[in-house]
């Protein structure tokens, strides 16, 4: 152990730990601005500058290894004016305008200005101001507000494994950005949102569209229905000061039926209609020799990662459409039909935990099956918590109410789609029921040693074995396909989740400023998705083909999985998204 001493308190911790380590151990507080434990330890933010005795200079205390007798002072007067003086710098050269910013209370940047009580900047100067970047469907960056602190890139490169963001030029111009500086719509972007959760200010966030559902909402002629998606419900309650993987499915229905909604539906609905039909194209293709094996199609970030990078793998992903755009085509069709409203009339917005969505809802393929667009606006999570705060509704004090039916009640299988793996293992409940007349009781799901992140399970069918596994991060995704493709691993069935944790990790999730170690992000998302887990186990149907509504709904409307009607509004084609093709994708500003 190495002994030394921080602001006078004796601590021993072991070799090779950093200051900055040491001095939380013994919880002792240190500022970060650019540092991500496990992530991005790169010193750039000098915001972590510590005294070290006998050192002529300070110190950033996130990359320096704690040594046998250090003596260091984390508040001494010099170490504050030099803080002081680093977030100067930073405020000189970023925009005032926090009031109006979407980070506004959640930016790093403002918190550590107001701790450290700057009240006047002494350092003015030039300030650059690059243009916005708003050309994608769904994701701004807004490079002026960039403090070029490295996490985008980390974590695009490193973990998702996409490579869009580098640092272009260098000292006062330098920024994060797209080679070229160009616009993310004219990258390969999969637009999964992890930069935006990770960046600690609003240098990225998600294109907003709250006006147009406020707009709805008052206008007399539309009927307005909203959809949430599984994992929201154990996450939206962050957003007001609840803990961490709080389940309130039935407090956020009140709360957003008080909004003013004509009917608030369950995408968990829709995820049980997923698993009839991706199920069934499951069976068909185990029974008819493939293409095996068949990829999950729910994730969009995922579904662009194959549009993109792995063409050659269309024909194995399932045609089903994702839960939120098969939702949205039922809802214009079947329940407009049975409420006898006019389609046209059917304003149709859902609330996803993921950024991506917002592109899934406009993409060329798959999204007018109802004869309009089937979904007509996308919000994030944030987005719904900031809308139910401007109308001064507190989730937290709400009651519990029932989501409206006929497209309301889930079976646990459609609501464990939010975390990594369930939409794996819901399938495999009806698959392997349907295939042998017993009921699988759980997914034996273990950890694959060469892949921390990837899981696989094998299902014993008696004149089969379904082998099955999960890709949680686009990077694992890419070494699991690599190893498919070389014939080293073999496998039926493959769900692939962009983010980390799958969808209780989207980029619209609520974000944590001021986590900077990223095995916390991952237990903060883990907590979430054992929550769903939590809400599955006490379901009293667990199985999505026991749920009376999806009987009712092809008794009377669809006829049976894979059926003409079904493949007509539940399937959709894939196409190629030509990498040298991007350039012409940039959408104009609206």
């Amino acid at each position: 152990m190495v002994s030394l001493t921080i602001d006078g308190k004796e601590i021993s911790v072991k070799p090779g730990t950093t200051i900055l380590e040491a001095a939380r151990s013994a919880g002792i507080y240190i500022p970060t601005l650019c540092y991500l434990k496990e992530l991005n330890v790169t010193g750039a933010c000098r915001v972590c500058l510590v005294e070290i005795e006998g050192a002529k200079m300070l110190q950033p205390s996130c990359a320096i290894p704690a040594a046998q007798g250090m003596n260091v002072s984390t508040h001494s007067p010099r170490v504050i004016k030099a803080r002081k003086m680093v977030l100067e710098l930073y405020l000189s050269n970023h925009p005032f305008d926090c009031l109006t910013c979407v980070r506004n209370q959640a930016c790093e940047l403002q918190s550590l200005a107001e701790r450290y009580h700057i009240t006047n900047l002494l350092v003015k100067g030039e300030r650059k101001k690059p243009p916005k970047d708003d050309q994608s469907p769904a994701m701004v960056r807004e490079p002026s507000k960039c403090i070029v602190c490295r996490r985008c890139v980390r974590v695009c490169k490193d973990v998702q494994e996409i490579g869009i963001y580098q640092i272009v030029e260098r000292g006062f111009d330098a920024v994060a950005s797209p080679a070229f500086k160009k616009s993310l719509a004219e990258t390969p972007c999969i637009y999964c949102g992890q930069c935006l959760l990770l960046c600690p200010t609003a240098a990225i966030h998600e294109r907003e569209d709250q006006e147009k559902v406020w707009e709805a909402l008052n206008d007399p002629n539309k009927h307005v229905i909203i959809q949430t998606a599984p994992s929201i419900r154990a996450t939206i309650g962050e957003a007001f000061g609840m803990p961490i993987g709080s389940l309130v499915t039935g407090k956020m229905v009140a709360a957003i039926k008080r909004l003013g909604f004509d009917k608030v539906f369950d995408d968990c609905f829709g995820a049980d209609v997923v698993v009839m039909e991706e199920g069934h194209e499951l069976m068909h293709r185990l029974q008819n020799g493939g293409p095996l094996p068949q990829f999950t199609s729910c994730c969009p970030g995922w579904l662009r990662l194959c549009l993109l990078f792995y063409p050659e793998l269309i024909p194995h992903l399932s045609s089903v459409k994702s839960p939120q755009q098969l939702f949205g085509a039922l809802v214009k069709t079947y329940y407009a039909q049975k409420a006898g409203i006019d389609p046209k009339s059917i304003f149709s917005v859902s609330v996803m935990p993921c950024v991506a969505k917002k592109w899934e809802a406009v993409r060329e393929e798959g999204t007018r099956a109802s004869g309009g667009q089937d979904v007509d606006v996308v919000l994030t999570t944030r987005e719904l918590a900031h809308m139910l705060r401007t109308a001064g509704i507190n989730l937290a004090d709400m009651p519990e109410e029932e989501y409206d039916n006929p497209m309301g009640y889930a079976s646990g299988a459609g609501v464990i789609f939010g975390s990594g793996g369930g939409v794996l293992e819901a399938t495999l409940r009806t698959v392997y029921e349907k295939m042998t007349g017993k009921p699988l009781e759980t997914v034996p799901l273990r950890e694959v040693m060469s892949f921390e992140k990837v899981q696989e399970a094998e299902i014993d069918l008696g004149d089969r074995q379904i082998r099955c596994a999960v890709a949680r991060t686009t990077g694992e995704a890419r070494r699991l396909i690599d190893r498919v493709k070389s014939g080293e691993l073999q496998y039926d069935f493959i769900e692939i989740m962009a983010c980390p944790g799958g969808c209780v990790g989207g980029g619209g999730q609520p974000v944590y400023p001021g986590l900077d170690t990223w095995d916390g992000q991952m237990e903060q998302r883990y907590k979430r998705g054992e929550a769903l887990f939590q809400q599955d186990r006490l379901k009293k149907i667990r199985k999505s083909h026991e749920n009376p509504y999806i009987k009712m709904l092809y008794k009377e409307f669809l006829g049976e999985p894979l059926s003409r009607r079904s493949r007509q509004l539940l399937h959709t084609p894939y196409t190629e998204i030509p990498l040298y093709d991007l350039q012409g994708s940039a959408r104009s500003t609206d």
